[in-house]
């Protein structure tokens, strides 16, 4: 189709890096951020793709992000180990500590990351799936903006917290899943208010708590959790163990701190790392060799597991390249001619 246009991964890492780059991240931050922006891209996650671009823009132009940080890492040679993102993107920090926590987990068993004060706006698929490939399970995790009701409420008090999970398989991909707390990320309600299509019933309701699908009433008004009690519960946790008990900032304060949601939201994020081999080596029974025996019965029942999709789609642009249009085309030689300047028209 004329309105479809193909680019290899490659060639829109470097695009995407290089817009970052003009607009004044450091390379080694303009890397890491790009990674991501593209991988989601790669694997059509498209509301956590080249649709990111912009929030990232938005927040560089408002001075929130430090685009030269350095992470810090800290530490003290027990069981958790922090990294400070120095108010810098969180994915450069994760990269940063990552070789650290690997090497804790497998020496204890279990090991945990703190990531301080950065700015989140990526998929936490990333993270599991670097730590997957280490042959370690992990969980990630964080708060975000308070957009979210609990359930039996109305007024937004939760982040839409997603919380991701990654087991390592003897295959190329390994067992991942990611959701936010919410029934959707609140990029995918961003998503049909451009396109101009309603959100699906049961994702929000309005600001006088009534449901509705007009994705500008629910943007204006809270999100929901997704299983009613059961999700509101998990994302409770999440902002427990992310926010309060890290000493960061729970999805209410972020939003505080920042003024509003239109910028990317400023916190922590918790990351558990588990090595199967040390929980496993005295039962004389292969970790992954049993957790394998599940994922393929769960296969041979004919259901899908968690990312296939995405890795379907990852293999088909590393192959055949990305799809996109002519506007999201457009869009890419603006911010890589214009930098922020692309903002202001």
């Amino acid at each position: 189709m004329a309105d479809q246009h193909i680019i290899s991964v490659d060639r829109l890492m470097n695009r995407v890096q290089a817009i970052f780059e003009k607009s004044g991240l450091s390379p080694d931050n303009a890397h890491a951020v790009a990674h991501v922006i593209v991988a989601g891209e790669r694997d059509h996650c498209k509301s956590h793709g080249i649709y990111r671009i912009e929030g990232c823009l938005r927040v560089l132009a408002a001075g929130k992000v430090s685009p030269d940080a350095v992470p810090q890492l800290q530490d003290s040679g027990k069981a958790v180990i922090e990294v400070d993102a120095g108010g810098g993107f969180s994915n450069p920090a994760f990269y940063a500590a990552k070789d650290a926590l690997v090497a804790r987990a497998r020496e204890t068993g279990l090991a945990a990351l703190v990531i301080r004060d950065c700015l989140h706006f990526s998929a936490l698929w990333h993270d599991v799936e670097a730590l997957a490939e280490e042959g370690l399970a992990s969980l990630s995790m964080c708060p975000s903006y308070s957009f979210v009701a609990p359930a039996g409420g109305k007024e937004p008090l939760l982040g839409t917290n997603p919380i991701a999970f990654g087991w390592p398989r003897p295959g190329p991909t390994p067992y991942v899943f990611d959701f936010a707390t919410s029934v959707a990320a609140r990029g995918e309600i961003e998503l049909h208010r451009r396109a101009g299509t309603p959100i699906p019933e049961g994702w929000a309701v309005d600001r006088d708590g009534n449901p509705t699908t007009d994705p500008d009433a629910a943007l204006d008004g809270a999100m929901l959790t997704f299983g009613a009690h059961k999700g509101s519960a998990i994302s409770t946790m999440v902002e427990l163990l992310a926010g309060a008990m890290l000493g960061e900032f729970m999805s209410k304060e972020a939003l505080d701190f920042m003024g509003g949601g239109a910028l990317l939201p400023r916190h922590g994020a918790l990351i558990l790392a588990l090595d199967p081999q040390t929980f496993a080596k005295r039962s004389g029974r292969d970790p992954i060799a049993e957790g394998e025996k599940l994922l393929t019965a769960i296969s041979g029942q004919g259901a899908r597991l968690p990312s296939e999709r995405r890795f379907t789609a990852r293999a088909k642009a590393l192959s055949e390249g990305i799809v996109l249009t002519a506007a999201e085309m457009a869009q890419l030689d603006r911010f890589e001619a214009k930098g922020l300047a692309a903002l202001e028209g």
